[in-house]
């Protein structure tokens, strides 16, 4: 046959092969699309999922401003997928969704948009992974079967009272506690009942969320601790104390304007040479009894990877002629043990019940004698009651034979985080320099008190 014939014949058939192949094509493409939306939709089904991601001002962020009563950014400057989860999600303890994280167990929609049509697929997200604007994260259907509603207490009566007592201030942002003696304020090894575990359970009033912690006193040391009673809450009040410590200067005391102040109360073995001054030097930790423990100390060199600077004003309240004296303690900054260590290695007078740091003043230290009338109290103390949980709040003064630590964090000024968050969510241009503070006073614990009326009898 021709082979000019054939061509036009061979031209058809092939178009028609190709009709048919995108025909074949368009029809499994649709069958397909229809296929992984019925499939994206069963799958959705075995999801719990959270709001559409929105920036907003992050606590932080709001700490910050109250800090420096600057303004405050229109969003947060980034918003991993683990934090935008704990702030929808703050019944679920912390523990758990960062386990469901590394079971790559949480999954994320992505909306991005293109030149093309949105796209939307699930796809694992780790803990890090920042949110962008519209995203939806997606966690196991299981986390709706985590009770939601606030447990019961399990304490006794007498022990909730306990705890409610010693409550000295509360709003909807905070909970403030003088907390006692003796008393942890965070749980570990060994640690039967701590602060935070009692709060959790006796102080969450018609809150779903448990108060947290926003910072911490030792284990020996009383007085002022606060708590947030909301996420939102403690990660402003978190930002305040962490900020402060971090920018605390020499300068900062000369400043008016001083947004977290913390004075303590505490009875020391000596006087200091001057009646006040500011305590401005670089501490760090070493370890001592061949690797068993560790403790603070001055260090010589501030340039020391290990060293953090700590800053302290302190002022004589008053003094006594038996060798004791009342100081008033207002740290700038944050660091363990950042009193202790300044009385006992920069002022030269160790804090009374301080064996940790004044062991060697305390075993040079002859006990007073004791008066009748001082006799007369020991010999009623010893009928005294103990406290709930075991504790025995009663003993302790400073003439007596092992006297506790004698270190109270007696008064705090801090900003009115309920009231800023309730202007925040009407006004962004607020001027947070005019924000109120709340005053704190918190009195002094039982064994304090005696030492301070012997003294001052």
């Amino acid at each position: 046959m021709n082979s000019a014939l054939l061509r036009p014949v061979l031209l058809q058939s092939r178009r028609s092969a190709i009709s048919v192949s995108v025909m074949f094509q368009r029809q499994y493409a649709t069958q397909k699309n229809h296929s992984d939306n019925e499939d994206n939709q069963n799958e959705r089904g075995k999801w719990f999922t959270l709001p559409p991601y929105t920036p907003t001002t992050s606590g932080s962020t709001l700490g910050k401003a109250l800090l420096s009563a600057s303004a405050i950014p229109e969003t947060d400057a980034e918003m991993t997928a683990l934090k935008w989860v704990l702030r929808c999600c703050p019944e679920l303890p912390r523990s758990l969704v960062q386990k469901l994280f590394r079971l790559r167990q949480v999954r994320r929609e992505s909306c991005n948009v293109g030149d093309q049509a949105q796209e939307h697929r699930l796809k694992r997200v780790a803990v890090k992974d920042l949110m962008n604007k519209g995203d939806t994260i997606f966690l196991p259907i299981s986390v709706q079967e985590f009770p939601s509603e606030k447990q019961e207490c399990q304490y006794m009566e007498e022990e909730v009272n306990f705890i409610r007592d010693i409550v000295l201030y509360k709003d909807p942002a905070i909970v403030v506690l003088n907390k006692p003696p003796g008393l942890p304020v965070q749980g570990g090894i060994g640690i039967k009942r701590s602060l935070d575990e009692l709060a959790a359970s006796c102080l969450s009033y018609d809150y779903s969320e448990p108060p947290r912690l926003v910072h911490r006193l030792d284990r020996d040391s009383s007085g002022i601790l606060v708590m947030g009673r909301t996420q939102i809450s403690t990660t402003v009040l978190h930002s305040i104390f962490r900020e402060k410590t971090f920018a605390a200067s020499k300068d900062d005391f000369n400043n008016k304007r001083i947004v977290l102040q913390r004075r303590y109360w505490a009875l020391v073995i000596g006087t200091p040479k001057r009646s006040s001054g500011l305590i401005s030097v670089p501490l760090g930790k070493v370890v001592v009894d061949s690797g068993k423990s560790d403790r603070i100390t001055v260090m010589k060199d501030a340039q020391s990877i290990s060293s953090q600077h700590a800053v302290t004003h302190y002022k004589v309240i008053e003094s006594s002629s038996d060798g004791f004296t009342w100081l008033e303690l207002s740290p700038l900054t944050g660091r363990k043990h950042q009193l202790r260590v300044h009385c006992a290695e920069v002022l030269g007078t160790p804090i009374v019940g301080d064996y940790k740091y004044g062991w060697q003043a305390h075993r040079k230290w002859e006990c007073l004698r004791r008066s009748a009338v001082e006799s007369n109290l020991i010999d009623k103390l010893a009928d005294r009651k103990m406290l709930p949980f075991g504790r025995d709040l009663e003993s302790g003064s400073f003439y007596e034979k092992h006297p506790r630590l004698h270190l109270h964090c007696k008064q705090m000024v801090l900003p009115d985080v309920s009231q800023a968050l309730q202007i925040f969510q009407t006004s962004s241009d607020f001027d947070f320099s005019q924000l109120a503070s709340i005053k704190l006073d918190a009195p002094l614990p039982s064994h304090m008190q005696r030492s301070w009326d012997v003294l001052s009898s």
